[in-house]
C-alpha cells in the first residue's frame, strides 16, 4: 500500500478505534446509599446470558445493554491485594475489565501535599 494511501485512511482509522475498544465491560465508581459501589457496564448478545465478576454470579439490571453495582467492600473480598483489573464473564467467555486507578490501593493517610507551580 502507499504512504499516500496509509494516511487517507488515518483518519478513518482514528474514528473507528473507539467504537472497537467499546465492546469490552467498562467500570466506574458510583454512590450507592452511604457507601461506594463499582458499577460494572457491558453488552451481551443473549438477554439472559449469566454475568459473572471474579468467578462470582452478579444480578444485572438492563436485557443486551445491562449494569451491576457492587460495593467495594465486596469487590475487595472477591480480588487479591492491590488488583488493577476484575474478571466479567459473559455466558463463561471471560474479559478483564480495568478498575479505576488506585481502587484496590492500600489507604494512607497524608499528613502534607506539597503542590508547587513551574
Amino acid at each position: 500500500m502507499t504512504r499516500f494511501a496509509l494516511l487517507a485512511l488515518s483518519p478513518l482509522l482514528a474514528i473507528s478505534a473507539p467504537a472497537l475498544a467499546g465492546h469490552g465491560p467498562a467500570t466506574r465508581l458510583v454512590a450507592c446509599g452511604a457507601q461506594s459501589c463499582l458499577q460494572v457496564t457491558g453488552r451481551r448478545d443473549d438477554a439472559t446470558a449469566q454475568i459473572r465478576i471474579n468467578g462470582h454470579e452478579v444480578e444485572t439490571q438492563g436485557a443486551r445493554h445491562w449494569r451491576v453495582r457492587v460495593p467495594v467492600s465486596t469487590v475487595r473480598a472477591w480480588s487479591p491485594p492491590h488488583a488493577q483489573s476484575i474478571s466479567v464473564a459473559v455466558a463463561d467467555v471471560a474479559q478483564e475489565a480495568p478498575l479505576p486507578i488506585g481502587m484496590l490501593a492500600p489507604k494512607r493517610d497524608l499528613a502534607m501535599l506539597v503542590v508547587r507551580v513551574k
